[in-house]
């Protein structure tokens, strides 16, 4: 089977919505029912967070929902077994994203088995350097089909895009600001790096995540790029409004008004 981002992006090709929330947050099992809800609500792709005790790049949102999963017993392990029955509520796009301390004492091939195992579609990993991503995890990715998730900021060189560029197999992750997530609440002042990125022609495409809240800043992402990735608003939005089918479908709808 062709892997699920691949296929979203062959399908459609603009106005893409990822939606990322941590896995047992904010309750132990919530995390299938969130994911089915967002299917049905009209997002395209899930990133779901695996907690980790020193998330750096993450902003105070996903930080404290991931100390309140971690709280409530989850780890990549349980996680993993909760996702057994993942494709039998979507055939949405799943990547998982976290840092590479878990994944190291899950074992590297174990975590990819895994992966694949459940049919998750891709990896995000920030803190993992390419050439470890080379040497220990390239191959097994390529032989289950698991897509690896790159980052770029408006720091990153030319000649690091075009590598990550070569290396990444579904789409890039385009970090709107040098700062962590939930921060950046406006992207005008973004258009002089969102130029550069469109200029040089990439072969993989590009979701704009960080700083993603509402309608206005998910327009104007999608106006350069595929898409989105919204995580710290809807962290809170389910903080505030709960996780049933009317909450989530209220939250989608007034982010793609």
């Amino acid at each position: 089977m062709t892997n699920r981002i691949h296929q979203l992006f062959a399908k459609k090709k603009g106005n893409i919505l990822s939606i990322y929330f941590t896995a047992g947050f904010p309750n132990f099992n919530d995390t299938l029912p969130i994911i089915q809800h967002l299917d049905e609500s009209g997002a395209d792709l899930v990133e779901l967070g695996f907690p980790f005790s020193d998330p750096l790049a993450d902003g105070p949102v996903i930080q404290q929902s991931s100390q309140q999963a971690i709280k409530n017993g989850m780890t990549l392990e349980i996680l993993f077994g909760q996702l057994q029955k993942l494709r039998q509520v979507t055939q949405m796009p799943v990547v998982l994203m976290g840092y590479l301390n878990p994944v190291l004492q899950f074992g590297e091939e174990n975590f990819i088995n895994a992966c694949a195992e459940v049919g998750v579609d891709g990896i995000i990993i920030p803190d993992m350097p390419l050439s470890y991503y080379r040497e220990n995890f390239e191959a097994i990715c390529e032989r289950k089909d698991i897509s690896n998730i790159l980052l770029i900021t408006p720091e990153t060189s030319e000649n690091r895009i075009r590598i990550i560029d070569e290396v990444s197999k579904g789409f890039i992750y385009m970090v709107s600001t040098n700062s962590i997530t939930g921060a950046n609440k406006s992207l005008d002042l973004q258009t002089a790096y969102f130029n550069r990125i469109r200029q040089m022609n990439l072969k993989n495409p590009t979701l704009i995540g960080f700083g993603i809240h509402d309608s206005t800043t998910f327009r104007n992402a999608c106006s350069n790029s595929r898409g989105a990735i919204i995580g710290s608003a809807f962290i809170k939005h389910l903080e505030k409004n709960g996780v049933s089918r009317d909450s989530i479908n209220d939250f989608i709808n007034r982010i793609v008004e």
